[in-house]
């Protein structure tokens, strides 16, 4: 895994960010999130828009619609915290893309950020916020910057889904912006069968359940409150993570720190704190097995044996209220401990666009409450 340059230690100043997210499902109007949490000082929004996208920095004409927080165009984000927008109204339909920009005229020292976007962020210099093309924006960023989540109000009310979990969550290895990750290709089964929903990605690539990290994000059980409980609208959360907890014990992580022991007792009992978190909310809570990983830096007996360890137990414990074999799903049929080669993006733990769907496949509809 590769962590790419971005802006995020720089920040902003007097420069105009635009992003592209693809909303799951439908609706008549549309707010936003923003987070601050990582913040040191406050984010000082000069002014922010939202429209249709219209393809790369363009948006649709008609559109764009001007943000507000308590009917203000011009904001604050305090350290530490997030906030949302007011609702204005945009209809858009399921699987519809919207492009948010930010107008940040003061300095906003390091900034709050998603590393692994897998989708293009754009930025100019001076504010470009009500632009309709998108020829001012020359530079690029695969990574997202303060935007936390697009809510889509009025349409159909299926209680959403969230997706949790690291890398595999995350989408790393899937081609960027073709919005291949799995929830994406889950939401898409959604919509196909007419059922369409919000489907929730809080993956984060590098994440761990039982270690928290400064670049890879507060651990799993530290961050499930915020990631999943506090996320409007939710029935069902899918948790896949562990992967990063194993691999971790064996070789340093993707920004060079030194390997964490973890054992496989302690991801499970990690697990067993974000079911009940779940289940005290009321939350259908189904669990991943981790899909193999032989042949990848990751590997080695020591930690193979710890892999089928956790998904022996996530698979026949009974704990979960619903079980997504991706061991099996995504494992060659030659070797149950290596990825498929149709589905291994190259580095024989990550997948590609196939696996993903694979994935989204694996999950049993019936199975989403």
């Amino acid at each position: 895994m590769n962590y790419t340059p971005n802006w995020s230690e720089q920040g902003f100043a007097r420069q105009t960010i635009r992003q592209v997210v693809r909303v799951s499902a439908g609706g008549v109007a549309a707010r936003i999130r923003l987070s601050n949490i990582y913040g040191t000082v406050p984010l000082k929004v000069a002014g922010a828009t939202v429209a249709r996208t219209a393809g790369g920095a363009a948006v649709r004409r008609g559109s764009l619609r001007h943000l507000t927080v308590n009917r203000a165009r011009t904001f604050t984000v305090p350290a530490g915290t997030e906030i949302t927008s007011d609702a204005v109204p945009l209809p858009l339909d399921a699987l519809d893309s919207v492009t948010v920009t930010l107008y940040l005229a003061e300095p906003t020292g390091p900034a709050t950020y998603h590393a692994q976007a897998t989708a293009t962020s754009y930025r100019s210099a001076g504010d470009h916020r009500a632009d309709i093309g998108g020829t001012a924006f020359t530079e690029t960023s695969q990574s997202w910057y303060y935007l936390s989540g697009v809510d889509v109000i009025g349409g159909a009310r299926r209680q959403g889904v969230v997706a949790f979990g690291d890398s595999l969550t995350d989408g790393y290895g899937s081609s960027a912006d073709s919005d291949n990750r799995y929830p994406d290709e889950l939401a898409e089964r959604l919509a196909a069968a007419g059922r369409p929903r919000a489907v929730l990605n809080q993956g984060i690539s590098g994440n761990r359940v039982t270690v928290d990290s400064v670049w890879l994000g507060d651990k799993g059980t530290s961050r499930f409150r915020r990631d999943v409980l506090g996320q409007p609208g939710v029935g069902t959360v899918i948790i896949l993570e562990g992967i990063n907890d194993i691999g971790m014990s064996e070789a340093p992580s993707p920004i060079g720190a030194p390997p964490t022991d973890v054992s496989a007792r302690q991801i499970i009992a990690g697990h067993r704190d974000l079911i009940r978190q779940a289940r005290a909310k009321g939350l259908r809570v189904i669990g991943a097995t981790l899909p193999p990983m032989k042949g990848s830096r990751y590997y080695s007996e020591r930690s193979e044996t710890k892999r089928d360890e956790v998904n022996t137990w996530i698979r026949t414990s009974g704990e979960y209220d619903a079980v997504v074999d991706l061991d099996r799903t995504l494992a060659a049929p030659s070797d149950g401990d290596q990825l498929n080669p149709a589905y291994d993006s190259g580095d024989h733990l990550h997948l590609n666009d196939i696996g993903y769907r694979a994935t989204a496949h694996a999950v049993d509809l019936a199975d989403l409450r």
